[in-house]
């Protein structure tokens, strides 16, 4: 673990401690944590679009993937807010890296979706599929090769998140990126590469993902489901770094939204350089004057000063503080302005797993209320994308925590 975020990455209103590594690492090595909970391919919520996704219709390059058709689990088709209307209050919990390294992470948040009906992003680091007696592929920009700053996963981790990115996606979940070797210090920071040094970084992570069976040799597992072409349409960045870079080579490629950009307001977004800019989140912190990421890994920062494995007696208080956290920017939005609430999380044991308790507390809190949607950020960028752009406007005139002026149908009344 490393101290990778300055407090000027993070912007103004963030107490001192909230600059210390937010966005953390990618899944570690470290081993723990409980069994996983649900399983199978396709899941109990799969039915019967997720059986028949299971048999490819056309297989993509060397079979590591399969155009199957439209993706299961889909909501119906967005449409625009009517005048007066009160927007949805959406929520997108989304996962960095993606790995199943053995601990029961990844299962259990896909049974947690399943159970209340979430859909979620997983930022898939692509070096998670490569086996690591095949590093030397990597050609990372500005690094050695081969070279990463996250570990490489067991082959049977590596076997682990191909069975469950599968079933992720065939249960309506959205597969994003979160690139490779997570480069956060040094001259070979992500923050230091150039828009066509993180094309580079995207061919190769589209390639590790759409070329495992090369890779690995393991010819007779089933294929991924999806076109990853056409599937990624956006990212996190490593370290919430290097972002301004990102976003030419983004839009040139065709996506849709980039998630990178550190303590943004609880407002709703606007696009930058052609993409939607979908930040986390500056969100009240209990106890405390200041702010603080939206993110599990910036929450640990300020309670256990960066170690991962704090005094235990804490961990009750720090848990109670996490969850409150996260349900504190939640009810400041849900209450007021309507932003969407972005939420990033990493599938970690970090002080005794009281960060994955939180975000299941709050989600289960979370969902169910009138006007929530638990949703993908694929899914909420299908949402804006139909919107009348002045009641998008009108929508991002409103500051955080503000609540429409005679409410949301005085206020959106005559928008448009």
């Amino acid at each position: 673990m490393r101290d990778i975020t300055r407090r000027s990455l993070l912007g103004a209103g963030l107490g001192a401690a909230a600059a210390i590594g937010a966005a953390g690492c990618g899944v570690g090595s470290g081993g723990g944590g409980e069994p996983g909970r649900g399983g199978g391919e396709t899941g109990g919520g799969g039915g019967k679009n997720a059986g028949a996704a299971k048999k490819p219709v056309r297989l993509i390059g060397d079979g590591s993937t399969a155009d199957t058709g439209k993706q299961p689990r889909q909501p119906d088709a967005p449409e625009p807010l009517e005048p007066g209307q009160a927007p949805p209050q959406f929520v997108i919990f989304s996962w960095d890296g993606a790995g199943e390294v053995g601990n029961g992470l990844f299962p259990r948040f896909l049974e947690l979706a399943r159970e209340h009906d979430a859909a979620m992003t997983f930022f898939l680091s692509g070096l998670y599929l490569l086996p690591e007696s095949r590093k030397s592929l990597y050609r990372p920009p500005n690094n050695p090769v081969g070279a990463s700053d996250i570990g490489y996963l067991t082959d049977a981790h590596i076997k682990d998140t191909l069975k469950y990115v599968r079933q992720a996606w065939l249960e309506g979940h959205e597969i994003g990126t979160h690139f490779n070797g997570h480069f956060c210090g040094g001259s070979g920071s992500v923050g230091n590469w150039t828009p066509a040094q993180w094309e580079n970084e995207i061919d190769q992570a589209v390639s590790f993902v759409t070329r495992w069976k090369s890779n690995s040799g393991w010819t007779e597992l089933d294929p991924l489901p999806f076109d990853y072409g056409r599937e990624l349409v956006g990212g996190r960045t490593p370290c919430l770094l290097g972002q301004e870079s990102l976003l030419p080579t983004a839009r040139k490629l065709g996506w849709r939204y980039d998630a990178s950009s550190p303590g943004g307001r609880q407002k709703w977004p606007e696009k930058r350089g052609g993409v939607w800019d979908l930040p986390l989140q500056a969100m009240p912190f209990p106890g405390h004057s200041f702010e603080v990421l939206s993110m599990d890994y910036n929450i640990l920062a300020n309670q256990s000063r960066n170690s991962t494995n704090g005094v235990p007696s804490r961990y009750p208080g720090w848990r109670r503080q996490a969850t409150e956290a996260y349900l504190g920017g939640f009810r400041r939005a849900y209450e007021s302005n309507r932003a969407p609430f972005f939420i990033g999380n990493h599938f970690e044991q970090w002080n005794g797993g009281i960060y994955m308790d939180a975000v299941e507390e709050a989600l289960k809190s979370m969902a169910g209320k009138k006007d929530v949607r638990l949703v993908s950020f694929r899914q909420f960028c299908d949402w804006l994308d139909v919107q009348d752009p002045g009641i998008l406007a009108k929508l991002r005139s409103l500051e955080v925590g503000q609540s429409p002026d005679g409410g949301w149908n005085a206020y959106l009344g005559n928008a448009g």
